[in-house]
């Protein structure tokens, strides 16, 4: 039996995702992959997808209702990162034996969260603004544009907060330098991403569009 679904439910489902996405993207973010010559979160894959419906959303419901997502996502992040803290401080039960170990990844996952909640509104944000304003400089063509434009510049705008809010000097290797040789490769693989999400961007506008 096909499934239909009205444009507000595709709306919300959207939404849904964007929300598990990043909530995700900070649970398992910690975790570094290697890919080729470089070594990457495994967060990577799941950037793109943010700033993917961030710009659908956009285009279909315009700049202020997905500034209220994003401020909605913020608020869940927060309260995500003081449930940590307060879980990690919680005294073990006997029994638990692993409760260093616990302590030691949600630890580490509180300053990933923190980085990731200012770059998340920071390059959101601007994606959104600058999205809406190419949009209005093309006068409503050239999705593809306005889709990469605003993607290009909101991902490096995260990848920089981020890699120096969670990463500066977490040990003494990590300092001014080491921050950009990990800036500069994750980018280009973020970049790379993002530029390939453009035929995503049209199917989704007309997903959306589509009674």
């Amino acid at each position: 039996m096909k499934i239909k679904l009205s444009q507000e439910q595709k709306i919300n489902l959207l939404q849904t995702v964007f929300i598990a996405f990043i909530i995700l993207a900070n649970l398992v973010g910690a975790k570094v992959i290697n890919l080729g010559p470089i070594d990457v979160s495994v967060a990577v894959w799941l950037m793109p997808v943010l700033f993917l419906i961030t710009d659908i959303l956009t285009e279909i419901k315009g700049p202020q209702f997905v500034r209220q997502l994003i401020w909605s996502t913020s608020f869940v992040l927060i309260i995500s990162l003081v449930v940590i803290q307060i879980m990690v401080h919680l005294q073990p039960a006997e029994r638990f034996i692993n409760n260093e170990s616990y302590v030691t990844t949600f630890q580490n996952s509180s300053r990933m969260i923190l980085a990731s909640v200012i770059a998340f509104v920071i390059s959101q944000i601007h994606d959104v603004w600058a999205f809406d304003f190419w949009k209005r400089k093309t006068h409503g063509k050239h999705l593809w544009l306005r889709n990469n434009l605003s993607t290009i510049v909101s991902q490096f705008i995260d990848t920089v907060i981020f890699m120096f809010l969670a990463f500066y000097y977490l040990t003494p290797k990590f300092d001014f330098v080491y921050i950009w040789q990990l800036i500069l490769p994750y980018y280009l693989l973020k970049l790379i991403l993002a530029l390939g999400d453009t035929p995503f961007a049209y199917l989704g506008v007309r997903w959306l569009r589509k009674k």
